[in-house]
């Protein structure tokens, strides 16, 4: 089967969309499937070129048997909304164009932005292949309860648009039981969605002892480490975070936030502000250089603002956590705080709740043997979420949608 898939984010980037992506890719073509990936030069967070790459309309390379194609798109920093969507939407075009020159039996096209989407249903028409819904995260809905955009009709062109693309999809695969909720009560028909949640990548992430070398670097010998290894966005709730931790008495207790996004400034000012000296923020650092950075840390912060959207989300911070033995302080609620709770490896509290999340940092900073048990939890949750699996499994839908398509 030759597979073309659809992405704005892909490796050397290091977000979760471009890992997901990238890893899921891997596995099919060890299954012999000729996968063409169409993504853009590698630019995110800062909207500048990785270097070794040039923003051109054209270039090609190949990456473990995986055929990528990159096309131009306009850049700006993962910050804003007007540039942001003009970013999505060059990349949608450019992709859309070279995408007519590649042979392929079925289209996936990620969100979560829309635009992309739009890019694979138009090429899926003009082609006359079946397309598959890859939907991460809700879009607009999401931005909506941030208050990115506020101009009603925008929204409820967008809103239009993304039910029109659900609608217009061969098939949808979500990460989340939540998301294929949603979509069902908005009357898309729930059998032509299927969930292949995030996981972990076990070959990546596995355990291994603490970098002496970085937390002598960082300062952080003696220490109880909390770290948030990811973007710093509207919808991380980090600020809330900083304010709570203004008082801590523990003294041994320290966090270490490493990422960049649309409210770093934000949370480093209030950090300032307050005069923390149990906090430090790092750039981003690459793919590559993140299990050290998680190696560091006894404890992986994973917080969402209180939304019923992020209710429907999974973070993939918790499965590259899990896979590396670090518990988890977890700030989501509905099927996230199922999976963690269920399987012991971490301890919750209810997003942006102060007396819950000091209660919870207390508690899991102590240490000892309540500790080792959610390590234990954590081996247990990294191995029914391993991305092998996963992968297995959504090759299983791509082909079913491709025989399904072949038989009409």
């Amino acid at each position: 089967m030759k597979l073309l898939f659809l992405t704005d984010n892909f490796p050397p980037e290091s977000n979760a969309p471009a890992s997901r992506t990238y890893e899921h890719c891997k596995e099919w073509v060890k299954e012999g499937i000729d996968v063409t990936v169409i993504t853009c030069a590698p630019n995110f967070p800062y909207g500048k070129t990785y270097e070794g790459y040039k923003n051109k309309l054209y270039q090609t390379e190949e990456m473990d048997g995986i055929k990528v194609i990159r096309v131009w798109s306009y850049m700006t920093e993962n910050k804003g909304v007007v540039k942001r969507i003009l970013d999505y939407m060059s990349y949608a075009f450019s992709a859309f164009l070279a995408g007519l020159f590649v042979k392929t039996d079925l289209i996936v096209a990620t969100s979560p932005q829309l635009f992309t989407t739009l890019g694979g249903c138009a090429l899926a028409k003009v082609r006359r292949k079946p397309w598959i819904f890859e939907l991460r995260d809700l879009w607009p809905e999401g931005i909506k309860d941030h208050g990115a955009i506020k101009k009603r009709y925008l929204l409820e062109f967008l809103t239009k648009m993304e039910l029109c693309l659900y609608r217009k999809a061969t098939h949808v695969v979500t990460v989340t039981e939540g998301l294929k909720e949603n979509l069902s009560s908005r009357g898309i028909d729930p059998d032509k969605i299927d969930i292949v949640t995030n996981g972990a990548n076990m070959e990546l992430f596995n355990p291994i002892p603490k970098d002496e070398a970085l937390m002598k670097s960082l300062g952080l010998e003696g220490k109880f480490v909390v770290g948030y290894i990811g973007t710093h966005g509207m919808a991380h709730g980090l600020e809330f975070i900083v304010e709570s931790i203004k008082d801590l008495d523990d003294e041994k207790i320290h966090f270490l936030f490493v990422g960049t996004g649309a409210k770093k400034e934000a949370v480093v000012a209030l950090a300032e502000k307050l005069g923390l000296t149990n906090v430090t923020f790092l750039d981003p650092v690459p793919k590559s250089e993140v299990k050290r950075y998680i190696s560091v840390i006894d404890v992986a912060l994973v917080p969402l603002t209180k939304t019923k959207i992020h209710a429907s989300l999974i973070p993939s911070k918790i499965f590259e956590s899990a896979a590396m033995r670090k518990p988890m302080l977890l700030g989501v609620e509905g099927e996230a705080r199922k999976i963690v709770e269920g399987h012991h490896a971490g301890i919750a509290f209810e997003p942006e709740n102060r007396e819950e999340f000091l209660s919870a940092l207390e508690q899991i900073s102590k240490g000892g043997e309540a500790y080792s048990e959610l390590q234990k939890g954590c081996d247990a949750l990294a191995e029914a979420f391993d991305r092998k699996h996963l992968a297995a499994k959504m090759l299983k839908v791509l082909q079913k949608t491709k025989e399904k398509h072949d038989e009409r």
